[in-house]
């Protein structure tokens, strides 16, 4: 008997090189927002030396100032989550780059730590914009099967950032004390100044135009960042889908339903106050991994790094700069690694294996940093040697897997109606977990010596595995609108909602 004939396989349309760049360029332009927080971190860890020394302020002032920002981000990604629905998801990067320009010039021409800390107010609410806005921004203009790696180029711009700000500690280190550390803050206002201009080459969120009734200029958008014109018509369906825009309801543009109440009350209670076990679970996975990237000492070895490297045995202001730049360029190079291999690999391989390689890099860090502490008058090389390697593998660890993840899976994770919440709410859980970490580091270290407090982070990130392990599901390559179903969200879910055009009460079936 002759065995039947196997079915020919679905042709694939090959990706248009054309629509990829596109998708690439929007994706580079919103993701520079995220520059200024990583330039703030990094010029801060030098400056931090020069302004304690010309402003004659305490640890503690300086625990504040430094970990102060993160609570200011909290008001800016929240401001940031209303205005990307209100006035779109493109001017708000606007704003962002306009507020932090406000305040680099602010703390530049400070005179006194009061006046810097004003600028630091206002640095906080861009730096919260721009954390809430790019991620977000980005991940509704890539394609499913870039997202991943489009979506990294927001902690690619942090760690170039962070860079910068290192260069800069170095750059204008030999100024004169009252003038370096002002030179260092006050030039953060040039990549934000040249941010605000590109970004008007930028389309708009194709899906906060569908949820403005835009459906023209939003098939425009799509069809230049979806791999084929067909996954650009699926795009759409399941976006007016998510929006509650019935599937027969087209047109250039069209009235959306709106539905009963308050829309903003029903986005926090169904995200907040009375969640559906799946929206539990999701809100669940994407504050724990915002959680455990700050909770495992990230920022303090960032932010601190000079004051790292000399417990570790490293003196001198020119080798402690130019020990924290070596970290620098090893940040940024692994995070191009990790940006290649999101959507090859996966999320939860990257996840996992960075998560164990900080965790024994804390260990290592801690054990080199104790014994150097208990032989403060003699130099240990193997001791300072292990600091080192520690540090550099650390942050290695860090920018292949947590750091990238941490804004792609927050960003992919929430329905679309309430993205701009959920992002905001996971970036507020990180700036408050950074801005503990950071403004306890001094003292932490005092109390429990500063190998002590890596021993604890250590323990924070063994327990950051297990949660990763246990809570997050791979998203690779799934659609925005069908990662809900990944932790059990169904998309028949029916609400009642008032049609416009014809002021009748429809039922629509909206995906979650």
């Amino acid at each position: 008997m002759a065995s039947a004939a196997l079915p020919e396989p679905e042709a694939v349309q090959p990706r248009k090189k054309s629509n990829f760049k596109y998708a690439f360029t929007s994706a580079v332009c919103a993701s520079m927002a995220t520059i200024v927080l990583g330039y703030d971190i990094g010029v801060m860890s030098g400056a931090s030396l020069y302004i304690k020394k010309d402003l004659q302020i305490s640890d503690v002032q300086v625990e504040i100032m430094m970990g102060i920002l993160s609570v200011y981000a909290l008001l800016g990604s929240f401001l940031g989550a209303r205005t990307s629905d209100w006035v779109g998801r493109r001017l708000t990067v606007v704003f962002a780059a306009a507020i932090f320009f406000t305040g680099s010039l602010l703390m530049g021409f400070a005179v006194n730590y009061a006046m810097l800390m004003v600028g630091r107010f206002v640095t906080g609410v861009g730096v919260g914009y721009a954390i809430m806005v790019a991620p977000v921004y980005t991940a509704e203009v890539s394609p499913a099967s870039a997202r991943g790696f489009l979506t990294s180029f927001t902690e690619v711009f942090i760690n170039v950032g962070i860079l910068l700000g290192y260069v800069s500690n170095y750059a204008f280190a030999r100024l004169p004390l009252r003038l370096g550390w002002r030179v260092m803050l006050g030039i953060g206002a040039v990549p934000s100044a040249l941010l605000a201009l590109m970004v008007f080459g930028m389309p708009e969120s194709p899906r906060w135009l569908v949820m403005q009734g835009r459906l023209a200029d939003a098939r425009a958008v799509l069809a230049k960042t979806s791999d084929t014109p067909e996954e650009a018509v699926e795009r759409l369906d399941q976006i007016k889908a998510a929006a509650g825009i019935p599937g027969d309801l087209d047109g250039d543009a069209v009235a959306v339903p709106k539905r009963k109440g308050g829309e903003e009350k029903r986005v926090w209670k169904e995200l907040i106050f009375a969640p559906t076990p799946a929206m539990r679970r999701i809100l669940l996975a994407a504050l724990g991994i915002q959680f455990f990237q700050q909770a495992t000492g990230s920022d303090s070895v960032v932010l601190y790094s000079p004051r790292v490297f000399k417990s570790a045995g490293i003196t001198g202001d020119n080798h402690l700069l130019g020990a924290t730049c070596a970290m620098g360029v090893m940040k940024t190079l692994f995070i191009l690694v990790a940006t290649f291999q999101l959507d090859r690999l996966g999320r939860r391989p990257l996840l996992l294996t960075s998560t164990a390689g900080m965790l024994a890099c804390l260990i290592g860090l801690g054990t080199g940093l104790t014994v150097v502490g208990r032989h403060p008058d003699a130099k240990i090389p193997w001791a300072i040697g292990l600091c080192i390697v520690s540090i550099l593998a650390y942050v290695s660890f860090f920018s292949i897997g947590l750091g990238p993840l941490t804004s792609v899976y927050t960003s992919e994770v929430f329905p679309l109606r309430v993205r701009a919440l959920g992002f905001a709410l996971g970036a507020a859980c990180n700036r408050v977990t950074s801005a503990v970490v950071t403004m306890s580091f001094l003292s932490l270290s005092k109390a429990i010596t500063i190998g002590g407090s890596f021993f604890l982070y250590a323990g924070v990130a063994a327990l950051g595995w297990i949660f990763f392990f246990t809570f997050v599901p791979e998203t690779r390559g799934q659609p925005l609108e069908e990662i809900g179903k990944l932790f059990g969200m169904t998309d028949t879910a029916v609400v009642e909602t008032e049609d416009h055009a014809t002021k009748d009460k429809v039922k629509v079936t909206e995906m979650n």
